[in-house]
């Protein structure tokens, strides 16, 4: 990728582990939801580790968007920048995320880190064998999508929510929600 991106969001994990398909599910209930301004790059990452990092490495701001491990009890939001994110993709929660801190640690090496940096998630309940969210997760996940929202605002990214009739528009993104029958 040779062109800057200013906003990248990124939902990562595996949707044949329960919970840690959040991120994917995530993205896309966003694209469902809001019209992302041309200038933001909203991408499913799933479990592709450094495969991402012509992504990353093009991006002024990036919103990682995962299942995140916290002293919280699940379905709970949460919200990490900066320098808190790296720790917090260190410990491995799932098999994806090693490469999740790979993918920072390869931007940082190259020095084309994002000026930004922030990751929100939910905690899981479950990361055992099985498609779709658990239903405490599946109940954050809208909480979760304004959390994006509220998170891209902050950076001067405004979405628009999506009028009824553009609701069944095909953004060419696989409904990973629909696929894990969420919805």
């Amino acid at each position: 990728m040779n062109e800057r991106t200013p906003l990248l969001i990124l939902g990562l994990g595996n949707v044949l582990l329960e919970d840690d398909g959040v991120g994917s599910a995530a993205v896309r209930t966003l694209l469902d939801r809001y019209v992302p301004p041309e200038d933001v790059h909203v991408l499913d990452g799933g479990t592709l580790g450094l495969s991402l990092l012509p992504y990353v490495d093009a991006a002024d701001a990036v919103i990682l968007v995962d299942a995140v491990k916290a002293d919280a009890a699940p379905g709970t939001c949460v919200r990490l920048d900066g320098e808190d994110v790296a720790p917090a993709v260190a410990t491995r929660l799932s098999p994806h995320q090693i490469g999740v801190a790979d993918l920072l640690d390869g931007a940082r090496w190259l020095d084309r880190s994002p000026r930004r940096l922030t990751l929100v998630g939910i905690v899981p309940e479950s990361m055992e064998l099985a498609v779709g969210l658990t239903p405490r997760v599946h109940d954050a996940l809208l909480d979760l999508v304004e959390q994006i929202v509220g998170t891209a605002r902050e950076l001067g990214f405004h979405f628009r929510p999506r009028l009824a009739h553009e609701m069944a528009d095909d953004t060419g993104a696989v409904d990973v929600a629909r696929l894990a029958g969420m919805r």
